[in-house]
Parts: C-alpha cells; structure tokens; sequence
C-alpha cells in the first residue's frame, strides 16, 4: 500500500540529505581523529606499528577498556612543552600562514572584483583562467618554482639579461622564507579568489550607483558598500587559505630551507625519519586543536551577531 502522507516521504528524504554529510564525516574525519588521538596516547616502541596501544577498543573488554582510560599518560605531550622545537614550529606554521593569507587577500581581492566589474560575457572565461592551473599537478606546479627560483633559474636570468642583477651575484631566493610564500601564494591564489568572486558577482550594483548619486566617492562607497558586503567571501577565502597553509608540507619542504620550520616537516620527520608515532599524533591532535577551537568560537560569535540582528 503506497505512503498516503507525503510529509513522512519529505521527512525521509531530508534525514537522508541530512545523515549523508554526517556519515562523511564519522568515517573520514572523527575516525581517523580517535585513531590518531589513541597513538597519541601511546609508548614508543621497536615494532610494526612503531608504538604500543594503551587501549584496544576492539580486543580489550569494555570494563578494561574503562579502566585504562583513567591511567593514560600524558607524557607524550608534556614533552612537546618541553622541546622548542615544536612550539616554534607551531608560532611559525600560523605566522606564515597568516602572512600567507594577508598576501592572498591583497593579490586576490582586486582579481575577484575585476572579474565582478568585467562584462557578463568575459566572467565565464576569466573564471576557468583562474582554475586552469588546477589541470595540473599540484607536486608538478611546485617543482616548476625550483626551475624559476634557483640561481641558475628562468627569474635571474631575465634580470641578468635586463641589467638588473650582477651575473657573479645572481638573487637567492631559492630555499628561503621568501620562496615559501611565492609557493603559497601562487598555489592558493585561487581558494581565495573564487570565494571572493561569488560574493562580488551577487552584490547589486544599483547601490553603488545610488552612492555616487547622493555623492559618495568611490574609494568611500567602497569601503562603506563593497567590502561590507563581500565580507562573507573575505571570510570564506581566508579560512580556505589559512587552514591547510598550516599544515602545508610540500612547499616548505621542496621550498624552503633549513631554516624555514613548519609543523607539517615535523610531522613528517618524526613519522618517517624518527618513526615516533605518539610524538607525531599528539603533534598533529594539538594542531587540530589550535585550527579547530577558533573557527568554533568565531561561528558561535557569528551566530550570536545574527540572532541579534
């Protein structure tokens, strides 16, 4: 006999839009999570894996598994306050990150406001130059920067043949600081400038012209109109960029120098080079901790502002 209340058929088929992004994110991100916190936890070992588990969720009884929770040891993370080294590595990764991220938004905002501003029937092929380097290999795209940024590279000699850098003192700008944020700013330019785009693309331009009729400047009505109203795709950019930025290990490392400390290279080192997987997990569950506790805080504040207004 067919369903004769369509609601319940409605009802249904929002709790399956609904579980789906639910169920995404158990398996591939809160999973994952529990068991890297659960190495995280654990003691060092010569061994395949290279730790030992405090806790079996799956072979230890449920009563023993309890039990171990309250004597679990938090010297894996006591011992990241005690090394500098992973603290700077922590200040660094967010400073050239947001760095980072100030760059991209100075570069891209007048990129995505061209776009907006261009004809209707430019803003289709504008939009696919700006993706057309996702056609290509991320690794590919970096290790292009090697050929252009190093002594012998594609940059100093068309500043040799300008007349711009002496031939006995070529630039260094490969393995440097400087080359880590040309990588990152290239890379990332586009998570930046398509958010941008689609807040510019749907503002109404009849408020502008309604500005300039009551005689407001343009550089005023932009501040006062433009940038306001774009606020959501400035947010949304930043947090695309900011995030991974963070944790970015291929441009730091094929990059940057010695010198150029990032948490995504200490990750790495200690994975593959020192195989101490409780040092690496508890690096990586602190990491998570400073990304994901301030986005919380600003979307309770946004919310918070919302149900105000």
């Amino acid at each position: 006999m067919a369903d004769s209340n369509p609601k319940s058929g409605k009802g249904r088929g929002r709790w399956i839009v609904t579980a789906i992004p639910f169920a995404w994110m158990l398996i591939f991100f809160l999973i994952p999570f529990l068991i890297v916190l659960r190495i995280s936890f654990s003691q060092t070992a010569i061994s395949m894996p290279p730790y030992t588990p405090v806790f079996n969720l799956f072979a230890d009884p449920l009563s023993e598994t309890w039990k171990r929770l309250g004597e679990l040891s938090f010297d894996t993370y006591v011992f990241l306050t005690s090394d500098d080294l992973y603290w700077r590595s922590y200040i660094n990764s967010v400073w050239i990150a947001f760095t980072s991220t100030v760059m991209l938004l100075i570069i891209g905002y007048p990129i995505a406001y061209g776009m907006a501003c261009a004809k209707r029937e430019w803003r289709p092929l504008l939009l696919m130059l700006v993706i057309l380097p996702f056609w290509t290999s991320f690794l590919i795209r970096v290790y292009a920067w090697i050929g252009i940024l190093s002594r012998e590279g594609l940059l100093n000699k068309v500043l040799i043949w300008v007349g711009l850098v002496d031939p006995a003192h070529p630039l260094v700008i490969l393995s440097t600081t400087t080359a880590v944020y040309i990588g990152i700013v290239y890379s990332y330019l586009p998570f930046m400038v398509l958010p941008l785009y689609s807040a510019l693309e749907k503002m109404d331009g009849t408020l502008l012209e309604a500005a300039a009729d009551l005689g407001c400047p343009p550089i005023k009505a932009f501040w006062t109109i433009t940038f306001p109203l774009s606020l959501p795709g400035v947010i949304a950019g930043s947090f695309l960029v900011f995030i991974p930025t963070v944790g970015e290990f291929v441009i730091p490392d094929l990059l940057g120098g010695s010198d150029t400390l990032m948490i995504g290279r200490t990750m790495w080192n200690e994975f593959f080079n020192n195989r101490d997987w409780p040092v690496a997990s508890a690096v990586a569950v602190v990491l998570l901790v400073i990304l994901v506790v301030p986005i919380v805080l600003f979307q309770n504040h946004q919310a918070k502002m919302q149900e105000r207004v």
